[in-house]
Formats: C-alpha cells, sequence, structure tokens
C-alpha cells in the first residue's frame, strides 16, 4: 500500500501556501463565475462558483492533493489494497457496483442472489408459511445498515406492485412497537441488517420481532420462511437460528456507511425491482469511473473535498450545513452526517500520530425551505462561520409546477443571499423601508454575506442520479480522509459507549 503523503498536511508546502493565501482574504467571487467554476457529472450539475475561492486558490489546493497523494490513494481505493490499515481490510464498495460483464464473481453472485430473492418478494414467487404473498417487508438495522436504505426509499418511493416496506433502527421500545404495529407476521419478511451482527440495538430488535413471529404463529418451523439476514458474520446469523440459505453475504470489505450497494439494500431492490436498484448502482458507478480517470483538477469528488478543507482548515467553518430543496431527500443530511462525521471524525493520523489540523466538521441540515424559517436567521447574520451545499432537483413528479418554480427559486436565492447578502438587494425602498426608518432599522437587518456554498442540481430524481449523488459523497469523504490522513474506514470511538452500556445495563 502507498504511505500517499509522506509528510503530516500541515507541512505540506502547499498547506502552507494556502494558509498564506487565507490570511489575505478571499472573498466569495461576485459576477459570473459560472463557467470556470462549475461541472456537469452525468445527471448531477455541480456550481461551485458561489465558494470563496479563485483561480490562485483552485491551483493551490489541486497541488495540495498532488502533495497528499491522492492519485496514488484513487488507486489503492480501486486496486483492492487493505487502505483500512487499523483493521487491515481492502474497502470493496465500489466492486459492487460494477456492470455485470466487469464484477468479479463472488460479487456478482451475491448481487444476483439478493436481487432474486427481490424479484421473487416482488411477484409472489417467495412466499410465506401460510402461502400468502408478502405485503410487508420490516428492515432492522441502524446507522450504515438504515440510512441508506430508508433514504432511497423517501427519495424513490415504491413501484405500484411492490409491497409495504418498514424500518426499525432505534432499540426505544416505542419504536418497536410501532414498527410491528398491525402487521400479520403471516405475510411479513424481516430482513436483519448487520455487518457484524452483533450491533446491540440490532440484536434487541431482531430478538423482539423473532418473539413477537413465534408468539403468534406458535410455528418455530415458519421462522425460516420469514426471516433473512444481510451480514458478514454468517456465523452469527446461523446462531440466530437463520439456515444459511437465508443468510445474504456482504462481503468483510463492505463498511456499514457504505453498504447500501450490497445486500442491505434489499428493501430498495423490492421497492424498485431489479431494474430500479441496478440503475441506481449505474449512476454510482458512472461516478467510480470519473473519480478513477478524470485529471485532479477535473475531479468533482476530489474539488468538492478541497474546497471542504479550504473552509475548514483555512476559513474557520467548524461547521457543514446540508441544505435539501426537495421533500424527498430530507433524511440526505443525516445519511451525509453518518457518512462524513464517522468516517472522518478522527484525531489520529493513519501513522498513529496526533493529528496537527482540524478534521471533520460538524455535518447538519434539514429540509428546506423549512430551515428558512427555523435556522436560516443564524446562517445570514449569525457570528460563526459554515459553509453548506444546497441540493435540489430540476423536474418534479407532482402537479404542483408553481410549488416546484418556487421551491427552486428559494434554493437559487438563497445561494446568492449567502454569497451577496445585501449587496444582493438595492438598499431603502426597495427593501420596504420609508425614508425615516433607515438610519434606525437598516443595521438590523444588515447581511454581510460571504459565506461558502456550492449547489449541486440534479436533472429529476430517479435512481440513476440518485446513486451518483450518494456516490459523489462517498468520494468526497474518501479524498477528505486522504487529505486529512486519517483512516475514513475504521470507528473506534463508537465502541466506547456500547462498552460502558453493558455493565450500566447490568
Amino acid at each position: 500500500m502507498s504511505a500517499w503523503a509522506a509528510k503530516p498536511p500541515e507541512r505540506l508546502p502547499a498547506w502552507q501556501r494556502l494558509g498564506a493565501l487565507a490570511e489575505k482574504g478571499r472573498r466569495a467571487g461576485v459576477g459570473n463565475r459560472f463557467e470556470d467554476f462549475s461541472a456537469r457529472l452525468g445527471p448531477l450539475l455541480v456550481d461551485y462558483s458561489r465558494q470563496r475561492i479563485n483561480d490562485e486558490v483552485r491551483r493551490c489546493l489541486v497541488a495540495l492533493a498532488v502533495e497528499s497523494g491522492l492519485e496514488a490513494a484513487i488507486d489503492d481505493l480501486f486496486s483492492g489494497a487493505p487502505i483500512n490499515n487499523t483493521e487491515q481490510r481492502a474497502v470493496g464498495h465500489t466492486v459492487l457496483r460494477q456492470p455485470k460483464d466487469a464484477c468479479p464473481p463472488h460479487a456478482a453472485q451475491m448481487r444476483e442472489r439478493f436481487l432474486q430473492i427481490a424479484q421473487d418478494v416482488r411477484d409472489g414467487s417467495r412466499r410465506g408459511f401460510t402461502g400468502r404473498p408478502f405485503e410487508c417487508v420490516l428492515h432492522i438495522g441502524i446507522g450504515g445498515s438504515h440510512l441508506g436504505p430508508e433514504l432511497c426509499l423517501q427519495a424513490l418511493g415504491s413501484t405500484p406492485d411492490a409491497p409495504a416496506i418498514r424500518f426499525l433502527a432505534n432499540v426505544d421500545g416505542a419504536a418497536g412497537a410501532a414498527a410491528l404495529a398491525g402487521l400479520d407476521p403471516a405475510t411479513t419478511l424481516v430482513v436483519v441488517a448487520s455487518k457484524s451482527f452483533k450491533t446491540l440495538e440490532t440484536r434487541l430488535n431482531a430478538q423482539l420481532t423473532k418473539s413477537w413471529f413465534l408468539e403468534r404463529t406458535c410455528n418455530p418451523k415458519a421462522f425460516a420462511k420469514h426471516f433473512l439476514a444481510a451480514t458478514a458474520n454468517v456465523q452469527a446469523a446461523r446462531e440466530f437460528g437463520l439456515p444459511a440459505a437465508n443468510c445474504l453475504d456482504i462481503g468483510d470489505s463492505t463498511g456499514g456507511r457504505f453498504s447500501l450497494w450490497s445486500a442491505v439494500g434489499l428493501p430498495v431492490a423490492v421497492a424498485l425491482g431489479r431494474a430500479g436498484f441496478e440503475d441506481l448502482l449505474a449512476g454510482a458507478h458512472l461516478v467510480d469511473r470519473h473519480f478513477q480517470d478524470a485529471p485532479l483538477d477535473a475531479n468533482l469528488p476530489l474539488l468538492l473535498a478541497l474546497l471542504q478543507v479550504w473552509n475548514t482548515n483555512f476559513g474557520g467553518a467548524a461547521t457543514h450545513a446540508v441544505l435539501a430543496y426537495d421533500h424527498r431527500l430530507r433524511s440526505l443530511p443525516s445519511y451525509l452526517q453518518q457518512l462524513e462525521m464517522e468516517s472522518n471524525g478522527k484525531s489520529v493520523r493513519r501513522d498513529g500520530e496526533q493529528t496537527g489540523t482540524h478534521t471533520a466538521p460538524v455535518v447538519w441540515g434539514g429540509e428546506e425551505t423549512n430551515g428558512q424559517h427555523a435556522f436560516h436567521q443564524l446562517l445570514h447574520q449569525g457570528t460563526r462561520a459554515y459553509s453548506a451545499d444546497l441540493i435540489a432537483c430540476i423536474r418534479h413528479r407532482h402537479r404542483l409546477p408553481d410549488h416546484h418554480r418556487w421551491l427552486l427559486a428559494n434554493c437559487l436565492a438563497q445561494g446568492e443571499a449567502m454569497r451577496d447578502g445585501e449587496r444582493a438587494l438595492s438598499r431603502g425602498s426597495a427593501r420596504g423601508l420609508a425614508p425615516s426608518q433607515e438610519n434606525t432599522v437598516e443595521p438590523h437587518r444588515r447581511v454581510a454575506g460571504d459565506r461558502a456554498t456550492t449547489t449541486i442540481l440534479l436533472d429529476a430524481l430517479t435512481p440513476h442520479a440518485l446513486g451518483a449523488l450518494l456516490a459523489l459523497y462517498e468520494h468526497k469523504t474518501f479524498c477528505l480522509g486522504a487529505l486529512w490522513q486519517v483512516n475514513a474506514f475504521d470507528q473506534w470511538g463508537v465502541e466506547l459507549g456500547k462498552a460502558l452500556a453493558e455493565p450500566i445495563h447490568a
């Protein structure tokens, strides 16, 4: 495996040059910068013209990528090198998205197996113990085994012939009771998704559901017809009572927060059908190819990561807001929160030494335009530095076109306001102020602007476009780990609270 950068990031020449550029001060560019600071990638348009950069800063950021060994890092990701160095594992989620004719045989077999199960559930070939078709799929998981599938279902919905899909993640008993309420065990298929099959919340909820099923059916032999596992620990799933035929291997190299593309995505395949799920994979693979092949100065996931470094490490932005201007993408901030913060919320470099720089910012956000009436006051007039992504879809699926025009107008207006502030409007009467009010009220209405934002537009919210969007952020996250020199694929900090809960529970 390549060592990538030979020095800590803060000791690289480009990092030091960026520090000098930041001291000079760089306002967000004004005027028409779209042609120079935007790019299209398949169904995505990424506009970073409202970032606080110019050509000199961009060149220096790309130089940082070169000095950080990003070309070698990308090669290692796709070659199967053990880049998860603390656990000595390769990182294999991109393999799961390869086309059938290029996919390694084992991965292709795993994919075909769960896609066939999904199809059998959809068309009624796979049935419960009474011979009735399944009317609901209950997906039990948490974190990476839950957020991706739930986001996809909210974003893309289900075809009319698909059974209902429910999710159970929280260990709160109220969540468990709500998930099981009204279900008929004879027509319910349960999928337990856990890479280790040892996660406390998933284990408890799986046992709860198993007890619920057995108490109502009084038929232990029926259990195998109604429960599946998506896991890398087949032995633990067998000990739970599942036969080998019900255990869908996701592979040891597939991390939980990157597992949507594996059998963890079974409920998505049930909801969309084979063609829809394969289109989701194809959108992600399109970005994989771009990430692998594009030169560094035109590589969109890398450029998004470099902009984050510029804003976080040189612009003082301790938080990054994800503003989703589409009700169907309301779970995207939570999904990206886990993806980025669990991956790069580290204070130890890959070499075991303490970091000398800040790493991941706090990722947060919400559904817009709701957020404009909640937290945007702070974004426009607060004292804290932040960066933001504004995400919207050009075409819609509903029959309310004027609502959609207002939604897009608000998305574009907020980006303009964050960059230009009060400069975006003429003063005085154009803002509804009488001349007598200008001196007393105007200071309170002042908006400075100069906030760093990127706008990402999807042509439409399709499986292909969503797959591309999620892969874009996955690779951005990987690049950030490489730039900060942390391992983006472990999460040792998560384990402490789990360990402390055991004796307290006892």
